[in-house]
């Protein structure tokens, strides 16, 4: 992680988006994957808000590692927030995903290399054509080890002068996770026809896929 200069190379191959298709425009459908069983598997969970959480859930799911991805909302003071509801930007709440992953498989540290380098955390409140709190880049940590390494990780980001601009990521404890509806979970995958999966999500992903390909399930 302090090297900056190998970081700078993966930071700058991913394409952030600024299309002027926001992630509230397409058709859902209802979930269709089944459950995954994690029985018998040691697992940590990591929090992270980065925009749409169509997006993150898509690149997340295709790392090794990362069992479970689930879209939601943290950081609001409503409780049982709706998507329409956090949509209005009154709740408090962010758009994140849950991520779900066998510590002896993939490390905290790299899947924070695969949150700042799949969005632009200089941007406050947006990513692309998505525009409000909602959308703010954030990292809700579970425990002390995880608030250590996200802040150094964006002491350094800022230190080597990668952005142009302060990284304006909130780091902040998390308190709760409030699943979004079922329409919204492995939205890609189920939804790979619609024009924010074909023109935003996927494009987003292939370019993830070939900065961190080793890292990638077979």
């Amino acid at each position: 992680m302090t090297n900056m200069k190998a970081l700078k190379l993966i930071l700058t191959g991913i394409a952030i988006c600024t299309t002027l298709l926001s992630c509230g425009q397409d058709k859902m459908k209802k979930n269709i994957n089944k459950p995954l069983n994690m029985n018998n598997i040691k697992t940590d969970t990591a929090t992270f808000g980065q925009g749409c959480f169509w997006c993150a859930e898509a690149i997340f799911t295709s790392l090794e590692g990362v069992l479970k991805v689930t879209s939601g909302f943290s950081g609001g003071h409503v409780a049982n927030p709706s998507y329409k509801d956090v949509c209005t930007g009154t709740t408090g709440h962010a758009e994140v995903i849950q991520v779900i992953y066998d510590p002896t498989k993939i490390s905290y540290d790299l899947l924070l290399k695969a949150f700042w380098s799949s969005h632009d955390p200089t941007t406050l409140n947006r990513q692309g054509a998505d525009v409000g709190t909602q959308y703010r880049s954030v990292i809700f940590y579970h425990d002390g080890h995880q608030k250590e390494l996200a802040e150094k990780y964006k002491k350094d980001l800022d230190d080597s002068k990668i952005f142009s601009t302060p990284v304006v990521t909130e780091i902040t404890a998390f308190t709760k996770f409030y699943p979004a509806e079922d329409y919204h979970q492995d939205y890609y995958a189920n939804n790979k026809e619609a024009s924010y999966c074909q023109f935003v999500i996927h494009p987003k992903l292939e370019k993830f896929k070939k900065i961190f390909a080793d890292k990638m399930k077979k």
